[in-house]
C-alpha cells in the first residue's frame, strides 16, 4: 500500500488508535496517557495486542496534557450544544485536531481538518463530518496566533532559563 491512498497512512492510522485510547479512556474513567502507554509496552511483549504508533501516543499525550483548554476551544464553538452532549467519539476527534491545530506544527491545518471530518466517516454517524467540519472550519481560523503564541512562550521559557536543564520535566 504505497502513498497512492494517503489517508490511510500511519498518521491515519495513528490518529485512528488515538480516537479509540481517548473513547475507550472516558468510557472506562482512566488516564489516557496510562491507557497508551500501557498498550504500548503490552504489545512489546504480546503479538496479539496491535502495535501503538508512537505518533499515536504524542496525540493521546498532548491531548491529555492540554485538555482544559481544548475543551474551553471545542466548547466556544458549539453553538446551543455542549460537549457533553457530543457523542463520544466526536469529543475524541475534535479533540485530537484541535490539539493537532493548535500544537502539531508539522501537520498542515488542512490535513488536521481533513484528518478528522474522515474519522468522522468512518466511526461516528452520518451528521459528524459536516459538524466536525464546521467546527474545525472555526477553530482553523483561531489557530496561527495559538501557535505563535504557545511557540513565543516555549521560546521565552528557554531564554529565560539561561542554561538549561531537565529539572522541569
Amino acid at each position: 500500500m504505497s502513498g497512492t491512498h494517503k489517508k490511510l497512512g500511519a498518521r491515519h492510522k495513528a490518529r485512528k488508535r488515538a480516537v479509540d485510547f481517548l473513547f475507550e479512556a472516558e468510557a472506562r474513567d482512566l488516564d489516557p496517557v496510562d491507557l497508551a502507554t500501557e498498550r504500548a509496552d503490552l504489545s512489546g511483549k504480546d503479538d496479539s495486542v496491535a502495535p501503538v504508533a508512537p505518533y499515536t501516543v504524542t496525540v493521546v499525550t498532548g491531548v491529555a496534557e492540554n485538555l482544559d483548554r481544548i475543551d474551553e476551544v471545542i466548547s466556544s464553538h458549539l453553538q446551543d450544544w455542549t460537549l457533553e452532549r457530543l457523542p463520544a467519539v466526536d469529543r475524541a476527534i475534535l479533540r485530537i485536531a484541535v490539539w493537532e491545530l493548535f500544537h502539531a506544527t508539522d501537520v498542515p491545518p488542512v490535513v488536521a481538518v481533513d484528518e478528522a471530518v474522515e474519522l468522522a466517516k468512518q466511526l461516528s454517524t452520518d451528521e459528524s463530518p459536516g459538524f466536525v467540519n464546521g467546527i474545525l472550519g472555526q477553530v482553523v481560523l483561531v489557530a496561527p496566533q495559538v501557535r505563535s503564541a504557545a511557540a513565543a512562550t516555549s521560546r521565552r521559557a528557554e531564554t529565560a532559563g539561561g542554561e538549561s536543564t531537565d529539572a522541569g520535566s
